[in-house]
């Protein structure tokens, strides 16, 4: 740590370092000094091959805000005394960002009001971004939400996984089959959605909020590049309109939340109502079936492959989690939103 802070100008013992978070990729640190408090992450090189893509990105954005709304909060990474984004030593890439003082995070969405202000704020990133040229933007994770790719590896997971746990499993794989016609949507209306530049990963968590609980920013932008509003949205509605996780075992508590529903929608659309084409508009509903089903595919894809991408803490953890994922799917398909 005290090598990697040292190129900040840090000197040895001025500061206090802690675990920071609960995140799954990074690891995350909260370095304290006298002065001022610092965020300070290592990035994960086995999720994110090419880190120096993700400093790119980041400095393509910060600068383009500055420049463009400079009154927006942007919370991009401190060079270091030489000027660089990242440092890098064999341990690996170290960034560090300014500690937002009086923000917090949030890691269990409790009311609608949060659901709207995470929106409101990925809306409003999204639509500052809107004069960048997003050409210049690195894809920091290739085909990341590639359904059509989700779904083909599904299919080779079909073939060549584990043999008994496809025997096991064929309850849940015929019903995730039976839904194929949300691949056979997005394959139809891809190339009518605009690609803008795209969070990706729009956990409640990713958002900063003050001491009222109103949104000030998105954070954690490594998955920050082009893409579809679909992948933002329906994010959203994967992780807000559920009161439990994708992590829980009694599906009997797996429901859609109506009024986190029209919070994320009312968010959202307050920023981004006015740069959304009619077709964007009109597959706002869909943007939650496109992401559920994507991430129920890779859930049980990952469970036929002997759980070598998200690992399992128990035996059939990604079985689990995928038949999670299809109970939430089948409740979103049956909920009507102009029936709330």
């Amino acid at each position: 740590m005290q090598k990697v802070l040292e190129e900040y100008g840090f000197e040895s013992g001025d500061c206090i370092i802690s675990p920071l978070g609960n995140g799954l990729i990074n690891s995350t640190w909260l370095v304290e000094r006298v002065t001022a408090a610092y965020v300070l992450q290592k990035i994960n090189q086995q999720i994110f091959k090419q880190p120096e893509l993700i400093a790119q990105n980041i400095r393509l954005i910060q600068d383009f805000l500055a420049k463009e709304f400079p009154a927006y909060l942007f919370v991009g990474a401190i060079p270091t005394a030489t000027g660089k984004d990242m440092v890098k030593i064999a341990d690996g890439y170290f960034r560090l960002f300014p500690f937002v003082n009086g923000s917090h995070t949030v890691d269990v969405l409790e009311q609608p009001a949060q659901a709207y202000e995470a929106a409101r704020q990925f809306g409003a990133f999204t639509k500052r971004l809107q004069g960048m040229d997003i050409r210049k933007l690195q894809v920091t994770l290739p085909d990341f939400h590639n359904l059509a790719l989700r779904y083909s590896q599904f299919e080779s997971s079909l073939i060549n996984g584990n043999k008994e746990r496809i025997k096991d499993g064929k309850q849940l794989i015929e019903n995730l089959q039976s839904y194929h016609s949300i691949v056979e949507v997005f394959e139809k209306i891809k190339n009518s959605l605009v690609m803008r530049c795209t969070h990706h990963d729009t956990k409640i968590s990713n958002v900063l909020f003050d001491g009222g609980d109103k949104g000030l920013c998105v954070i954690d932008l490594d998955t920050v590049m082009p893409g579809y509003f679909i992948s933002d949205v329906g994010d959203m509605m994967r992780t807000y309109l559920c009161p439990v996780s994708e992590e829980e075992q009694d599906f009997d508590k797996i429901n859609i939340r109506p009024a986190f529903y029209e919070s994320i929608k009312a968010g959202y659309l307050s920023e981004m109502n006015s740069i959304l084409t009619d077709t964007e508009l009109n597959s706002f509903h869909y943007a939650g079936q496109y992401m559920i089903y994507m991430q129920a595919l890779r859930f049980l894809t990952d469970h036929l492959n002997e759980d070598i991408y998200y690992g399992a803490k128990y035996p059939g953890h990604n079985l689990v989690r995928a038949g999670n994922q299809a109970r939430l799917l089948e409740k979103l398909i049956a909920f009507n939103p102009t029936a709330n």
